[in-house]
């Protein structure tokens, strides 16, 4: 009975040992939840502030989309039409100084032509100053 009674309290020891193991552990998964809670805590806040800030972005977004059709339809009804009113008023300008001056007309077309005859002599002058240079 005595031999059966120290099997009984070595077994008891040896569960106490495993329940103070288990008590070591349990705290340590304690510690580990708690700091599991705070960070879920923290990326709570964060998440809060994180869809705010896409509601603002969102708000900026349609503020920013009734601005440009805002622009959109301003250049299609006023500034596009505009330009055109001042096109065809040129262009009747245009025809009217013509058929007053009409050597204004022309003076623009010999204006053209010089330009290009004055551009044409100096790549001959550039060609001939190449071939003096060789010749030299």
């Amino acid at each position: 009975l005595k031999g059966e009674m120290n099997e009984v309290k070595e077994d008891i020891r040896i569960l106490k040992e495993d329940v103070h193991t288990l008590k070591d552990e349990m705290k340590e998964v304690k510690e580990d939840v708690r700091i599991l809670k705070e960070d879920v805590h923290t990326l709570k806040g964060e998440m809060k502030e994180v869809k705010e800030d896409i509601r603002i972005l969102k708000e900026d977004v349609q503020l920013l989309k009734k601005k440009v059709t805002c622009i959109e339809l301003h250049l299609e009804n006023s500034t596009d039409h505009n330009i055109q009113l001042i096109a065809e008023n040129f262009i009747d300008l245009t025809n009217k100084l013509n058929q007053a001056i009409p050597a204004a007309d022309n003076n623009r077309m010999y204006e053209v032509k010089v330009n290009y005859l004055i551009e044409e002599v100096k790549k001959l002058a550039d060609e001939v100053s190449k071939i003096k240079e060789k010749t030299a």
